[in-house]
């Protein structure tokens, strides 16, 4: 008999930290089956900075480096260059990656580094308190916005979307935006992670997914109503999809 399911063997089987309704835990086993489905669980390196992503190592059962926090493409940019066989993941949140790492992001997708960037978006600071995010949406409360993103008053400006900023770079060769809200949208997203992979280790840069996540602590919802919020909110703001592809086939 065929086996079609079961735990990845490069995801530990232990209890997570994560928030109930946290969308990392989704990310995690997203990543995991496609390094196991790859046969390259030896020659695979995450890297991934401070915030709730810094417990990734207690859960990724393979290498892992933690850079401080914005610097993690600088960190991944140097591991890929010294090991250029190996499968290198650049696993950045909102805030990581589109506030005080913005320059190391896009300097590094403008160089071509050959890393995967897995950009989990879920629209505020997660770990440190629920503060305003790069990618915060017009109108979201946080606990420095505690009225609502306001374009207009000082500060705050408008959301970045990243993914179709670094897809104006010519270094950048694949870019896509998945979630996590529903089976359809995870077994997509798996599919835009495989492809980033497989680009990485044919030689090709730079790959970026962007994920779409919940969460529900920072956005003082339940699990259900966090998900309804990201499709009726986030996905408009943030359309799902191929965003760049320059690897041929039909997106």
């Amino acid at each position: 008999m065929k086996k079609l399911y079961g735990h990845p063997e490069s995801l530990r089987k232990i209890q997570t930290k994560y928030c109930g309704g946290c969308g990392h835990g989704v990310v995690h086993r997203l990543i995991t089956s496609v390094i196991d489905e790859l046969g390259i669980r030896e020659k695979s390196i995450i890297t991934h900075p401070v915030g709730c992503s810094i417990w990734a190592d207690l859960y990724f059962d393979f290498d892992s480096v933690q850079p401080p926090h914005g610097r993690t493409p600088a960190a991944a940019s140097a591991v890929k260059r010294v090991h250029p066989d190996h499968l290198v993941i650049c696993y950045q949140g909102d805030g990581d990656m589109a506030a005080i790492g913005t320059a190391e992001m896009i300097h590094a997708a403008n160089r071509a580094e050959k890393f995967t960037t897995i950009f989990v978006n879920n629209a505020i600071y997660g770990m440190t308190g629920g503060q305003m995010a790069p990618t915060t949406l017009l109108g979201q409360k946080a606990t420095t916005a505690p009225a609502g993103r306001d374009a207009d008053a000082a500060g705050m400006g408008y959301p970045i979307r990243v993914a179709e900023l670094l897809a104006t770079l010519d270094g950048t060769s694949y870019i896509a935006r998945g979630a996590v809200n529903n089976a359809v949208n995870v077994r997509k997203t798996r599919q835009y992670i495989k492809k980033a992979f497989e680009a990485q280790l044919s030689g090709i840069g730079s790959t970026i997914v962007e994920i779409l996540c919940p969460c529900p602590t920072n956005w003082t919802m339940d699990s259900i109503q966090a998900v309804e919020w990201l499709e009726k909110n986030m996905i408009p703001a943030y359309p799902l999809g191929e965003v760049k592809n320059t690897l041929g086939g039909s997106k």
